[in-house]
């Protein structure tokens, strides 16, 4: 630890945002342009260097975390690329998309502010870029094996990148026309901008990786043919299958999903329409979800100029501190967090009927009202308990000529055709089955990712990329691999 008193003289610092007022009116990222550089060796020096590290056991891809800010701290960017590299193969995705589990496992957690180990993944992320530490990493020789990967998200593209540098002869296949799964056009642009997924396809690309946009295998491509072309397989579709709201009134004009929304303002962000059709622009928006997801609704909304936007949350506002009894530490705390978006939506009061940053929380949607056209006009809600019954006298109407549903995703798009056209087996949940090397119950396939683990977080999709990899190289190699495999598919989070 370059200084063995910064945890005790050096308080937390975070990455600036820009003023609310200036990043409203563009889809640039959300934070100050270089306004990381200046602070974040000294905040590197805070790492305490722990003897035994839980931001290690709270990071499925172990990053080596204390090494790095030990590097960052001494302003040896080339080094702690290289540290950061050697277990992350997109640190600026995490550094700017990972809700940073690592944090809530740093030991200077259990009484003062963690460090801030997301950001200064991002500032050597971004700093490899910048002096040129990234380049191209071809492997030496080829194996003469074949691999089809299906899906170019995280997981896809992680599992693509480790089996092309070892060797293998590797396509990538994306059902979108442009390669990045919901990194892409799920997340909105203030968030990441695009041109960070760019230059990685381009890396992957120089270094062998070839990819094969606007094909659905299952529709466009049967995939038992498919699978009888390579000598293995990896399906990495993801967890598309969205999750419905069966409530009256539903079938109303205007109530759309979230992945029905977010990937239209995307195309506007990438040229590709000059408006989207389903722009939020003067509308009164609702949002039914809590999480990430209706947070990047929000923010769009927001951007797009509605008249109002409101989310619902129908679990109860949590503390601003952990819950010592049932989320101890190291485990990831349920915490009452303001997000850009919610101080985007609180600063610019979207939703006066809601509290500061536009949430209502333990709200629970029973029914949508329309007019006679069959368009929503309305949502009816009521408060919930903790354990989300009705709290009589609570029920109010919102107005609402636009509803979004970001409820999440129980497992792959069935409709595709892959799951039928395999014979996979599926978990009662919809996940895709699999054992404990990541392989199908169809020798040669195997799933990884959203697809088979359930949605998760981009840093554990980056993770079963790494892992899959390694278990399809062991295959293709008769039973060794030089490849990491930082979990298994039974792996799950810390927990209680």
């Amino acid at each position: 630890m370059a200084d063995p008193k910064g945890f005790l003289t050096t308080p937390r610092e975070e990455w600036p945002r820009r003023p609310v007022e200036e990043r409203v009116r563009d889809w640039d990222e959300v934070y100050v342009p270089g306004g990381l550089l200046p602070i974040v060796s000294t905040q590197a020096d805070r790492c305490m260097d722990c003897g035994v590290p839980f931001c290690h056991e709270a990071c499925p891809l172990g990053n080596l975390i204390p090494e790095w800010n030990d590097l960052v701290s001494r302003e040896d960017w080339r080094a702690a690329a290289e540290r950061l590299h050697a277990t992350n193969n997109f640190p600026e995705f995490t550094g700017r998309l990972c809700p940073a589990p690592c944090e809530a496992g740093c030991v200077l957690a259990i009484n003062q502010p963690a460090v801030t180990i997301k950001n200064v993944e991002c500032a050597i992320a971004d700093r490899a870029w910048e002096e040129g530490f990234a380049a191209p990493a071809p492997p030496d020789r080829l194996s003469g094996r074949t691999v089809a990967v299906i899906g170019s998200g995280p997981t896809g593209l992680a599992a693509a990148q480790q089996l092309t540098r070892a060797g293998h002869t590797v396509a990538v296949y994306e059902r979108d026309d442009r390669i990045g799964g919901l990194m892409r056009y799920g997340i909105p642009a203030f968030k990441m901008e695009k041109h960070h997924l760019e230059r990685r396809i381009e890396q992957m690309r120089a270094e062998g990786t070839r990819f094969r946009t606007s094909t659905t295998v299952g529709r466009d491509m049967d995939a038992a043919e498919l699978r009888s072309r390579y000598d293995a397989v990896v399906i990495a579709t993801g967890a598309t299958a969205w999750r419905e709201l069966p409530v009256p009134g539903r079938e109303l004009a205007g109530i759309h999903q979230a992945m029905e929304y977010l990937p239209l303002a995307n195309r506007v962000c990438e040229g590709d329409v000059e408006r989207s059709p389903l722009s939020a622009q003067g509308r009164h928006v609702v949002i039914v979800g809590g999480g990430d997801t209706g947070a990047d609704c929000l923010g769009t909304a927001v951007r797009e100029r509605a008249a109002s936007v409101t989310q619902l949350d129908i679990y109860r506002r949590p503390g601003a501190g952990r819950d010592e009894e049932n989320e101890p530490w190291p485990t990831y705390p349920k915490l009452y967090r303001l997000s850009a978006a919610h101080e985007e939506a609180g600063e610019l009061r979207t939703a006066p009927a809601a509290h500061a940053d536009a949430r209502l929380f333990a709200a629970s949607t029973l029914r949508f009202v329309g007019d006679e056209e069959g368009r929503v006009r309305g949502l009816h809600l009521v408060e919930v308990d903790a354990g989300r019954r009705p709290v009589p006298g609570t029920k109010r109407t919102l107005p609402a000529d636009m509803v979004l549903l970001a409820l999440g995703f129980s497992g792959p798009d069935r409709g595709d055709g892959i799951v039928a056209q395999l014979g996979l087996q599926l978990e009662p949940r919809g996940t895709i089955a699999r054992g404990p090397d990541f392989a199908t119950n169809v020798p040669g396939v195997f799933a990884a990712g959203d697809a088979a683990r359930g949605q998760s977080l981009i840093v554990w999709a980056i993770a079963e990329g790494r892992a899959v990899a390694a278990a399809v190289d062991r295959r293709l190699t008769g039973g060794t691999s030089h490849l990491p495999a930082p979990i298994g598919p039974y792996d799950r989070p810390m927990t209680v």
